[in-house]
């Protein structure tokens, strides 16, 4: 069947209707929760899989790193395809580039080979994480999205959870290993293929002349990658000021340059200039940076903190880093249901950047010795934190930005939020390395080394959370509104294909 929903319609979804919307949805979500999954596995067995690729701390953030990367330079490229072919077609695509990229990160010999493999995956969740945004846009109105942002982050915070703690059981159990870390998430991609083929259904309403900037994405990548290379070795492999750092900060910036330079002649630019100077988008872009870079950060770090400076195993450090998910799950529920209600999404903006801030202020002071409680109560925050903001940031451009925008606008947020999260996670894990380093040669313990050195990049990561809560300030109260994000031509073809089978 394919679900439409008319402009005209009230602004509440009928249970009814629900009920078909939330069937249509079910593929989609379940590719974007292997997706999420994939990158939570990880981290609270990425000490062990390190230790068994031979591979030092450095790699360790490059195994995020990469991936993060990847998903952030091909959104805006799955987003242009979206209005060019089907969007079942693109998701079913994007979980194959997925799976693909599982069984070579499985397979990897090397800490080189799973970091290429990572990238490689890095594109199917691009695809996934992108597409479930548009797919939402075109079947619910704003007013009721923040019910449907509830549940998509609920899914998130479900995968989120439980990844740790399943990364953790099975590095722990000897007759599995590392790979399965990889290996698991294949039969539940194969499952979101099937349920995207019989469940999603939505017409295909291709927009002409589309241009799609391949240049302007692979220039802002290059340009990213360089600099956040440079970041990774400096003061290590080569000294800040040598002719290394000269050549890759420069050519990193050229880079950036020359991208900025072809975005403002792109007929179809991936960071599209005049949205992004828009106030409420400019806003939610530094505020999207923000929440990137500590959500990241905590779910990559916090597992070796509580491996390598408190001495547990990863299915503990998993159980230790729940209170944090727990808190995601919980506040993007309650405020994605209140926000539907109400109508209004600054309050909650503002809250969530308020608490991700004190929860990282939080993990800034802590050492080898803090206690869980306290641990506890400061995840809890960060995980509200993000909760209430992740989705809502989007939001607020959704309904401030016309409607004919509204697609280029949700995917420069989306990018940028990604964008800061792989910053954030290779700039913190430089930080981390280097502190390591110097702690452990000055006579320190590899436990309170860690310790230390991840209360250093909380406090950066708090630093950034500030600007999230100056941001959210400075935003406008907007109150959302019932017209779909579609153009009038579209609508009217989706409205007249509704309760149609096979309509991809």
């Amino acid at each position: 069947m394919s679900t439409a929903v008319d402009e005209s319609s009230p602004t509440d979804i009928s249970p009814t209707s629900r009920r078909q919307v939330l069937k249509a949805l079910s593929g989609l979500f379940l590719a974007l929760f292997v997706s999420t999954l994939s990158s939570t596995v990880v981290s609270s067995a990425l000490p062990k899989i390190i230790g068994a690729v031979h591979g030092s701390q450095t790699q360790y953030t490059w195994v995020v790193t990469a991936t993060l990367l990847t998903t952030t330079a091909t959104t805006p490229i799955w987003g242009k395809l979206s209005d060019l072919f089907s969007k079942r077609t693109l998701v079913q695509a994007a979980m194959a580039i997925f799976m693909l990229g599982a069984l070579a990160s499985g397979a990897s010999q090397t800490a080189g080979q799973l970091i290429a493999a990572r990238a490689l995956q890095g594109v199917g969740v691009g695809g996934a994480q992108s597409l479930v945004q548009i797919v939402l846009a075109a079947m619910i109105p704003p007013r009721e999205r923040g019910r449907y942002s509830g549940y998509l982050s609920s899914v998130t915070a479900t995968s989120t959870i439980g990844g740790p703690l399943l990364g953790g059981v099975i590095v722990d159990t000897s007759w599995l290993g590392w790979r399965w870390c990889f290996f698991l998430g294949l039969p539940l991609a194969v499952l979101a293929l099937m349920l995207l083929q019989r469940t999603l259904n939505l017409p295909v309403l291709r927009r002409e002349n589309v241009k799609i900037d391949y240049l302007g994405a692979a220039l802002i990548a290059s340009g990213v990658s360089v600099l956040l290379i440079w970041v990774s070795f400096v003061d290590n492999s080569f000294a800040w000021a040598s002719w290394q750092t000269a050549v890759m900060v420069a050519g990193g910036l050229a880079l950036i340059v020359l991208a900025l330079w072809v975005e403002t002649r792109a007929p179809e630019p991936v960071v599209p200039l005049a949205i992004v100077r828009q106030r409420t988008t400019a806003l939610a872009i530094v505020g999207s940076l923000a929440v990137g870079t500590a959500m990241f950060g905590a779910s990559v770090f916090l597992s070796q903190y509580f491996q390598l400076s408190r001495g547990r195993t990863p299915t503990q450090a998993g159980l230790l880093t729940v209170p944090m998910m727990a808190g995601i799950l919980i506040a993007s529920t309650i405020a994605g249901r209140l926000i539907s209600r109400s109508g209004k999404i600054k309050p909650f903006v503002i809250a969530g950047s308020v608490l991700l801030a004190a929860g990282c202020a939080g993990l800034g002071t802590i050492d080898s010795r803090t206690s869980v409680v306290f641990l506890s109560v400061s995840m809890l925050c960060v995980g509200m934190g993000v909760g209430m903001t992740l989705q809502n940031f989007v939001l607020m451009v959704q309904n401030t930005v016309q409607l004919k925008d509204v697609g280029a606008a949700s995917s420069t947020v989306s990018f940028f939020r990604s964008l800061g999260g792989t910053i954030g996670v290779s700039v913190l894990g430089a930080v981390l390395a280097r502190h390591v380093q110097d702690s452990v040669a000055k006579g320190e313990t590899v436990q309170v080394a860690y310790g230390d050195a991840t209360a250093q990049i909380f406090l950066l990561s708090a630093g950034a959370a500030v600007l999230a809560v100056v941001a959210a300030l400075l935003l406008k109260p907007v109150r959302l509104r019932s017209s779909l994000d579609l153009p009038e031509k579209a609508k009217e073809k989706a409205n007249e294909k509704a309760g149609e089978t096979g309509g991809e």
